[in-house]
């Protein structure tokens, strides 16, 4: 039989004030990073995002009236680039609140200059995921999820259209 000691291994640490400034200086940082609403001193990130998502569903819209043959790969794209630039609306209208202007409807993406075909899609797609994967870093972690979707989604379709 083996005996059980009633000594403890470890010898418990013992709290000091230094110890205990020490873990709420760290502490502090982390949660200020865990706020749910953007920086006050300038216009909300995510905007920048909605705008892109509208200007690539009208790209992949140019895109399918250039060639209809596109239509069964790229309208599944279009629907999912439309659906990105409402959900990002809806959560910058929700953090600017209903006496902000932000909530005023956005204007539409403007015509795409050029010629527009599958490769500038992809195109389109890469930097769309990269500006979007750049953001997640910085976003508050009630926004991570959306952001990070939409680069995985963007980085996805640009994958499977080469």
């Amino acid at each position: 039989m083996s005996s059980v000691s009633s000594e403890p291994l470890v010898a418990p640490a013992r709290v000091t004030r230094r110890r205990a400034l020490v873990v709420l200086g760290l502490a502090v940082p982390v949660l200020a990073a865990c706020t749910t609403s953007p920086a006050d001193d300038g216009p909300d990130p995510l905007i920048p995002l909605a705008e892109r998502a509208r200007v690539d569903a009208a790209l992949v819209t140019a895109a399918i009236t250039a060639d209809p043959a596109l239509t069964p790969r790229l309208d599944p794209l279009r629907s999912a680039r439309n659906d990105h630039a409402a959900a990002l609306q809806a959560e910058i209208d929700r953090l600017a609140g209903p006496q902000s202007s932000a909530t005023a409807t956005p204007a539409p993406a403007p015509a795409p200059t050029g010629p527009v075909d599958l490769a500038a899609v992809r195109q389109a797609l890469d930097a769309a995921a990269r500006e979007a994967t750049g953001l997640v870093a910085t976003l508050p972690t009630g926004r991570v999820g959306l952001v990070g979707s939409l680069a995985a989604c963007c980085a996805t379709y640009a994958a499977v259209l080469t």
